[in-house]
């Protein structure tokens, strides 16, 4: 999960070495939902990306196989700490398409305008995501292509039959992120936050990771992940139902446990949207 926030300005999860590299398992399990939601936005061979929120640099490395060798990912952060891990990254795989910045995406400038923006998991961290949307769609082109694919925690994170360990550790994880000043219901939000920073009303799609009994490792992996980051944050804020977690066995007990109940766990919604500026 990528910001452009550092720890001190709220962002929750941070930039340790344990979070990148939770970040980067993360980003395989997710890599088709985001792949199709920026292929369905436009995003082809040639273009000139900008991609917010860049991270260590996950989803610029899909972006620049989409756009291929004639194309060009540009990448920006507020945390030297991602994008020095991203640089170094690209260099060892001498990608020459992409690059990456310090700052604000929001506020920087760049030689010419792209041809699309992008980001995964970053307006739901930004204190006023339509002012901080309006400022990403001032680097774009006319009629370029702007796409972001953010969570929503409300109402699609499930089991069935219950799953009390997942439950549960979803339910103090989405409460820790909601104290914490992340707004959890963004991927809902997204249609609203376009239209506000004067976009035309964004094509949406929805996806959800899914799996049942021996197959639910997926989501269950993403979500013992988080929680490990977050288990922190919990204690410090008081979530009661973080007591007692144990972030080394968390994902052993809650995969036995799905698979002793032959539970079918839903995670996060994951949506996407997309239009034209």
């Amino acid at each position: 999960m990528s910001s452009t926030e550092e720890p001190s300005q709220g962002y929750v999860l941070g930039h340790t070495p344990n979070e990148l590299d939770r970040l980067a398992v993360q980003a395989q399990l997710i890599e088709p939902i985001t792949r199709g939601f920026f292929q369905d936005a436009g995003v082809a061979p040639g273009m000139r990306v900008l991609d917010v929120g860049s991270g260590a640099g996950d989803v610029t490395f899909l972006t620049a196989a989409l756009v291929g060798p004639g194309g060009e990912v540009i990448g920006v952060d507020r945390s030297p700490t991602a994008v020095s891990a991203a640089t170094d990254r690209a260099a060892a795989h001498s990608l020459e398409n992409i690059s990456f910045r310090v700052g604000d995406p929001a506020e920087l400038t760049f030689g010419q305008p792209f041809d699309a923006a992008i980001g995964r998991y970053v307006l739901q961290f930004q204190t006023d995501p339509v002012t901080f949307l309006r400022g990403i769609a001032q680097h774009v082109r006319p009629g370029g292509s702007i796409v972001f694919h953010e969570l929503d925690w409300s109402v699609g994170i499930r089991s069935l039959p219950p799953a009390p360990t997942f439950d549960r550790c979803c339910r103090w994880a989405s409460e820790t992120m909601r104290r914490s000043g992340v707004e959890i219901h963004m991927g809902l939000k997204l249609h609203a936050t376009f239209v506000a920073a004067g976009l035309p009303a964004p094509t949406m799609r929805l996806e959800a990771m899914i799996g049942g009994g021996d197959h639910a490792a997926a989501p269950l992996r993403i979500i013992a992940g988080l929680a490990r980051t977050l288990l922190p944050e919990a204690e410090r804020l008081g979530v009661s139902e973080a007591d007692g977690t144990d972030p080394d066995t968390l994902f052993d007990a809650m995969y036995d446990e799905v698979r002793a109940n032959g539970s079918v766990v839903v995670g996060n919604l994951q949506l996407g949207a997309w239009s034209r500026r």
